[in-house]
């Protein structure tokens, strides 16, 4: 039946107006499903990377700098929504530092670096057909932006979803569009050749693309690491950053025993007797950033030579048709991520990265920590903090905090000051008033079924 159900996915595929190279690959990963493959990887096939360059010990100049810029895209992961905080449009378009979004920051951290190095530096966005129209509306206020002869965005590959019993396309006529998904983030490498962005990039000139996630804003073009790539012919480069206790489910680099090759292993890889291993961050002690630096060139030749299938490994993803409904029939969805093509490129690289590029936004409680006075925001889109340590743990409650209407109901004033703060837990309906202060280490706790009101100028000390 597997035969006739990889037939049918192409066929809608094709029907769809996909291109061959995003079916090549589609059917590749099908037939590893088919074979029984999950994509584990086990403990005693790798073992902990030792020493690693850190960023701030590169050795480069500033001429070194902007010849590598010159030479360098800037790539954003564009397609998320903004669903799991109660958005549909493009997580990028909300607002998250005084009043401008993600893309505005991004706009801006692009200008200025072209500006202080006088480079081309263009910026392309992944989207998915979900994010396309708005986020291009927010990055149209910005006439400078777009660079001759190149777009400003490609769009992410779609592929069935298969039914877990017999892995034929599913069907589902209450929304069409619930199913089809999107093959993960290394559906990167595709898009780039399906959509003729790589050719495009090459043909001006472009040898490296720094790629980052569009939420996570301290993802700025570096000329330090543009440099290292340039001078040490670095296929692949990938930013890591120490691993802490909230780090310890994320994604780790290793070095695979059979060809000492580095490697990803993520959450997904993970066999189950092997889960201590895996969150020990005292064996595996960096995680992967998503923040990655790519020779195009080198890209280029392994997409030809393998008909466009990188040869990613396989993560299996077990849904239902719709996420909203534990009822609809169960699905599997075929993913990859980029990050996994660390061991396709002979000569990869790690480098040791401070936290600060490493923000990303995934919750509300990420979010008040972004808007609030632990960051400063300047007109270059460079965050800086004056916060001493680890920025403040924050943890609200997620009945009444975690849908972003109901989150900024709570804030109407704004975020309390977290400058001085190390931790802050809210647990039931808590709304805050202005100039608000957190000290310390902060519980706040609101009587069962009532709101709680912090008046405005209420000092809370731990």
């Amino acid at each position: 039946m597997s035969e006739a159900g990889l037939q049918q996915a192409q066929d809608k595929m094709r029907a769809a107006g996909a291109a061959e190279v995003a079916i090549n690959v589609f059917s590749h990963y099908y037939r590893l499903l088919e074979a029984g493959q999950q994509g584990t990887i086990r403990e005693d096939e790798i073992e902990p990377v030792g020493d690693l360059p850190h960023l701030d010990h590169l050795d480069t100049d500033a001429e070194a700098m902007r010849a590598a810029l010159a030479e360098t895209v800037v790539i954003k992961l564009n397609g998320g929504l903004g669903t799991s905080m109660g958005v549909t449009g493009p997580k990028s378009a909300l607002p998250v530092k005084d009043g401008l979004s993600f893309l505005d920051i991004i706009a801006r951290q692009i200008l200025s670096t072209r500006k202080q190095y006088d480079v081309p530096l263009p910026l392309v966005l992944m989207n998915s057909f979900r994010t396309k129209d708005e986020s291009l509306a927010v990055l149209s206020q910005y006439a400078d932006l777009p660079v001759d002869g190149l777009p400003l965005d490609f769009q992410q590959n779609m592929e069935p979803k298969l039914l877990a019993d017999d892995l034929t396309p599913v069907e589902w006529p209450d929304d069409p569009e619930l199913a089809w998904c999107p093959p993960g983030h290394g559906d990167l490498f595709t898009a780039l050749v399906a959509s003729g962005t790589l050719d495009k990039l090459r043909e001006q000139g472009f040898r490296h693309a720094f790629i980052s996630n569009a939420d996570n804003l301290g993802a700025t073009p570096d000329g330090r690491i543009a440099a290292w790539m340039a001078e040490h012919d670095v296929p692949f480069g990938m930013e890591v950053c120490r691993r802490t206790r909230s780090d310890r489910k994320g994604g780790h680099v290793a070095v695979r025993k059979s060809d000492g090759r580095l490697i990803l292993r993520d959450s997904a890889q993970v066999h189950a007797d092997d889960n201590a291993s895996f969150q020990d961050i005292t064996r595996h002690k960096t995680f992967n950033t998503n923040n990655l630096w790519i020779d195009l060139d080198r890209l280029a030749e392994l997409m030809a030579g393998h008909d466009g299938v990188l040869g990613l490994p396989i993560i299996v993803n077990r849904k239902t048709v719709d996420p909203a409904d534990p009822n609809s029939p169960k699905v599997i969805q075929l993913e990859t991520g980029m990050g996994t093509a660390i061991e396709t490129f002979e000569g990869s690289q790690a480098v040791l990265v401070d936290r600060s590029r490493f923000k990303p936004v995934k919750t509300t409680n990420d979010l008040l920590v972004l808007r609030s006075d632990v960051y400063d925001l300047d007109d270059s889109g460079d965050l800086t903090t004056t916060h001493e340590g680890d920025e403040p743990y924050v943890d609200l409650d997620p009945e009444h905090f975690k849908i972003l209407a109901d989150f900024e109901a709570r804030f109407p004033a704004g975020p309390p000051s977290l400058v001085r703060a190390d931790r802050l837990e809210v647990r039931g309906d808590v709304a805050f008033g202005k100039d608000v202060v957190v000290v310390g280490e902060v519980e706040v706790s609101a009587p069962d079924g009532e709101r709680l009101e912090i008046a405005d100028g209420t000092e809370l000390r731990g």
